[in-house]
């Protein structure tokens, strides 16, 4: 890592302008019979030439390569003893976020430059490339993995704060933390998988079993976030992490047709403070603008013969995943809402040579994602297939190492993972 870590450096040095440390000195040459070299040196004789080759008189090696190793040890503490402290934090920033799991173990002051005033400044100009992915198992509700997509590894957190003698479900995150609500809609936990901050929410008023849905949206510049618990029925609360409590705003209005359709496994998708609601009978979109709370409905069919729907969003584009059936055929299609015509059109399907592997069987679909990176959860009898899929690139990739046969996905949702984000 100090390699990688040193060659990013020299790169900093040389982006900025400031100057290279000095080369080491170069030893004069050694010579075994004079102790300065002459300028001219007469032409051997024979037999000079000769004794030379007997003699074969050589420097000792170890000790040229021992003096020559304390030299570059030497070098380098010079070059770290005076190395500034802020180009050292925005180094240390621009590392890959799994390098971090090692770099707090390795000592205490490693581990407490995360939290410094100058660390939280550098790591907030930059965002990681692609989201992360938080899911469970039906096997085990109470233990999460988390899956990187830019190294295709997967993370086992611990999450001690959150109580054990219950279930909780990842519901919904915003700003790198992740929401978590019990299965008796009623306590709230937010927390930072990477980090560990914790926080517990206020109960709410009341304990209701009816089907929910739960969006968050957070402030980049504040890291203030709220968080929208809306039900079946159309009543709907919003919580506000500058107060700290939640605020009953009422019921949707009388144009919107209800019950709605929702479960916690149909992701919201957050887009330019609007939460999006993916709704059926009738099909289409219920959105909610968190700072006016203003409501709107699009009602948009569904394409034909499609099934398993689900919102994602890409670059403030909304868009649909599905699986689309003739007959022993199946195929995960992707739509996009056009704003013109409010409709949905077809804009990626997933290859030939992995719908071949979905040929003969039901397959039932869960999705996971936001910011322009999708995972599909494939089930079927005896077989759970993880697929990742990078809307811009249109890539499809398979994922393995986590999910073991007759066992799936049983929650999930996507997040950016962050370093400084507090619950």
């Amino acid at each position: 890592m100090f390699r990688q870590l040193i060659s990013q450096v020299q790169d900093l040095v040389d982006l900025h302008g400031f100057p290279t440390p000095p080369p080491p000195p170069v030893a004069p040459p050694s010579y075994f019979f004079h102790s300065q070299p002459p300028t001219t040196l007469p032409p051997p004789w024979p037999s000079q030439l000769h004794d030379d080759r007997k003699s074969k008189r050589t420097p000792k090696e170890p000790k040229r390569i021992e003096t020559c190793g304390s030299k570059s040890n030497e070098t380098m503490e010079e070059i770290w003893r005076y190395f500034p402290d802020d180009l050292y934090e925005a180094v240390i920033a621009r590392l890959p976020i799994a390098a971090f799991f090692r770099f707090r173990s390795v000592c205490r002051n490693w581990n407490s430059l995360l939290t410094s005033d100058g660390f939280t400044s550098q790591c907030s100009q930059f965002r990681p490339p692609q989201p992360w992915f938080y899911t469970i198992t039906h096997e085990n509700v109470n233990s999460g993995a988390m899956y990187d997509p830019v190294s295709r590894k997967w993370h086992h957190p611990i999450l001690p704060k959150i109580p054990t003698n219950t279930i909780f479900f990842p519901v919904a995150s915003a700003g790198g933390l992740l929401c978590f609500l019990d299965i008796g809609h009623r306590t709230f936990y937010v927390c930072n998988p990477l980090t560990s901050s914790f926080k517990e929410l206020p109960t709410r008023s009341a304990k209701v079993w009816q089907r929910v849905a739960v969006g968050m949206i957070s402030e980049k510049s504040s890291g203030a976030y709220k968080i929208m618990w809306l039900s079946s029925n159309g009543e709907y609360e919003v919580y506000n992490s500058r107060n700290d409590r939640w605020q009953r705003l009422g019921t949707m209005p009388e144009c919107i047709k209800l019950p709605l359709s929702l479960n916690l496994t149909l992701q919201v998708v957050a887009a330019d403070g609007w939460l999006y609601f993916l709704r059926s009978d009738p099909d289409g979109i219920v959105s909610f603008e968190m700072d006016s709370g203003v409501w709107k409905e699009y009602l948009i069919p569904f394409p034909p013969e499609s099934r398993d729907h689900a919102l994602t969003e890409c670059g403030g584009r909304i868009m649909m995943v599905g699986v689309v059936t003739k007959g022993p055929a199946s195929c995960v299609c992707v739509w996009e809402l056009q704003k013109m015509t409010v409709l949905w059109t077809e804009v990626d399907r997933m290859p030939n040579v992995l719908c071949l592997e979905l040929y003969g069987k039901h397959v039932k679909l869960s999705c996971l994602g936001n910011g322009g990176l999708v995972m599909f959860s494939l089930e079927s009898k005896m077989t759970n297939r993880l697929i990742t899929y990078d809307i811009l690139k249109k890539e499809w990739l398979k994922v393995n190492g986590c999910v073991r046969k007759g066992v799936w996905i049983a929650c999930g949702t996507a997040f950016h993972p962050s370093l400084t984000a507090m619950a």
